[in-house]
């Protein structure tokens, strides 16, 4: 799937036939002072060569009896399971899968929330060499359809109550995860539990090789539809060093990512990172509350916490309702920039200061503030910290590939030849697209953020270049709020713009021109709030709709939501 003039990944290519079976990089771990550079070789070593095997390394190297996943409820209750368990579980998942006529290479998408089924249905699809699809489940059928069409999905695994989301499957066949009741809502649709129980343990690991896709997950729209982000095997290497040395989580912690797994931080850093390392990761099935996020910390006695920013000024809102202190030994934070009070307070509370960490959706985290002994610096306000061992950044000027001095904002930009743990190629099936992301011949992966440095090598986020929205942790492209809107008889043209706000980071809102003869009002803004979340997100629609005559606009039409931020940041500030 790579493009032309885009980056490969390292590795040098050994037998095929057999998974790999050097000795585990999980076993290694960098001392303070030790070379880092042999670190991130052995890393490599590991997860590359043409005899890689997704299900080994995830799952089938590490002890039988070791706990993989602890799964909490609302009301604490929890089920752990084994890697023993999730080996047996997912060999039958993978038989089952194959007899729906999915081998290697094929996608299958899952709508569902944290769960046993979940981490099963995954294991399964990497078992059998096939690429999982993530579904938010907070998405509406318009956004489902087009990450299922998107990946050519050829089973779609979804949880009893997000069935009714799902208008038409696109040929996709339909498996409930039924938590082993054997029901299913409609004529068609397939139980997972009877599919599953009906198949015998003992499906080998298929052998797949580090440049094959493990994932397919989409972006956030900007000017556009979400684009494919194919994730491959080799990716394993990046996160497991997050994990080890960003997070710094070892075999005594007690290791709680609160991100939802239909992201790429709960994804890559709540599931796969985690079983890299062989470390048990904890998964909530019970949505999200500043209360019940702190009985979680104290009843399980969580010593290492990552969540987005928003997760900590929720509980910090709600102080007066939480333990008087929760002691952890790390807490890390990424999706959008962390604020100062944040910091103060993380180290009231949790005795340690919460640590920012960057990266996308497209190559995982790469600057950040680390944990482990081996990379920790102290913090600077403000800052995002430094690259990881194995990747190199820089901030480029804003008309060239020149790299700007100290202090000077500009594109923050990957050195790709210079960061061999860059695993990102190439969109799926969106060559110029791919083309918009790389420059100087694919020199550089520019990440459509800006930023500085300064004089040792501590980076700042400074804005976007682009219109994404960064709301509770969530990348939200206007683009897609946008085309829901325009579906909608009254509106003519809309735009959507982030807004800064003091718990989620940034809101939603709309600046919308209404047809002729239609007139704006709150029963209309209630009409158009309830249209995007039947139509795009529950969680992306617009806090408040500006009802307006025009919107500002270049010479050629493009719409400037740069100009309505502006206003906007300015009448906030006057309120």
């Amino acid at each position: 799937m790579a493009d032309a003039g885009t980056p490969q990944n390292p590795g040098t290519p050994q037998n095929p036939g057999t998974p790999h079976t050097t000795a585990d990089p999980h076993t290694r771990v960098p001392e303070p002072g030790t070379d880092l550079g042999a670190y991130v070789d052995d890393l490599i070593a590991g997860y590359s060569g043409s005899n890689v095997s997704a299900a080994h390394l995830l799952c089938d190297r590490h002890a039988p009896d070791s706990v993989a996943f602890t799964v909490i409820d609302a009301e604490l209750g929890s089920v752990d399971i084994t890697f023993g368990e999730l080996r047996t579980r997912s060999e039958q998942g993978a038989a089952a899968l194959a007899e729906l006529g999915v081998g290697p290479g094929d996608a299958v998408a899952t709508l569902m929330g944290k769960s046993a089924d979940l981490v099963y249905t995954l294991v399964s699809i990497w078992r059998l060499g096939a690429v999982h699809v993530p579904l938010f489940t907070a998405f509406a059928w318009p956004a489902i359809e087009l990450r299922m069409s998107g990946s050519g999905a050829k089973v779609v695994v979804a949880d009893p109550g997000q069935r009714d989301k799902i208008e038409d499957p696109v040929g996709a066949k339909i498996v409930i995860a039924d938590g082993g009741t054997g029901a299913v809502g409609r004529d068609g649709d397939l139980a997972l539990s009877t599919l599953v129980d009906a198949q015998r343990p003992g499906r080998p690991a298929a052998v797949t090789g580090s440049d094959a896709p493990l994932v397919m997950i989409f972006t956030s729209g900007t000017t556009g539809k979400p684009k494919g982000v194919p994730v491959p095997v080799y990716s394993l290497a990046s996160f497991h060093e997050y994990v080890q040395l960003g997070l710094d989580v070892r075999d005594t912690d007690v290791f709680w990512n609160a991100a939802d797994p239909g992201w790429a931080y709960g994804l890559y850093y709540g599931i796969l990172g985690p079983l890299t390392l062989g470390r048990r990761s904890l998964l909530l099935s019970s949505g999200f509350s500043p209360e019940l996020s702190a009985r979680v910390i104290e009843h399980f006695g969580v010593t290492n916490f990552a969540a987005a920013p928003t997760v900590y000024r929720s509980m910090r809102a709600k102080a007066d309702a939480l333990p008087a202190s929760l002691p952890l030994r790390r807490a890390s934070s990424a999706g959008e920039p962390l604020t100062p009070e944040v910091i103060e307070w993380s180290q009231q509370i949790f005795g340690v200061p919460v640590r920012d960490h960057y990266g996308q959706t497209e190559h995982g985290m790469m600057i950040i503030n680390g944990w482990h002994e081996s990379i920790q610096r102290p913090l600077r306000d403000g800052s995002m910290g430094h690259t990881l061992p194995g990747w190199t950044a820089a901030v480029l000027s804003e008309d060239s590939t020149d790299v700007l001095p100290a202090g000077e904002v500009g594109r923050v930009a990957i050195d790709v030849p210079a960061s061999p743990l860059m695993w990102f190629r190439s969109y799926h099936e969106a060559p110029e697209k791919t083309a918009e992301r790389f420059a100087d011949d694919g020199r550089w992966y520019l990440t459509g953020d800006a930023g500085r440095t300064d004089d040792e090598g501590y980076y700042y986020f400074s804005s976007r270049d682009d219109d994404v929205i960064l709301m509770a942790g969530y990348r939200i492209g206007p683009f897609d709020v946008e085309s829901v809107l325009s579906t909608h008889p009254a509106v003519a043209e809309s735009a959507v713009i982030g807004v800064p706000d003091e718990l989620r980071g940034e809101v939603l809102e709309a600046y919308v021109v209404l047809r002729t003869g239609i007139a704006g009002g709150e029963e209309l803004t209630d009409e158009l709030q309830k249209h995007v979340k039947t139509g795009f997100a529950a969680h992306a629609y617009p806090r408040v709709v500006h009802f307006v005559d025009e919107l500002p606009k270049t010479p050629s039409g493009k719409i400037q939501r740069f100009l309505l931020r502006k206003q906007r940041a300015t009448e906030v500030r006057g309120d």
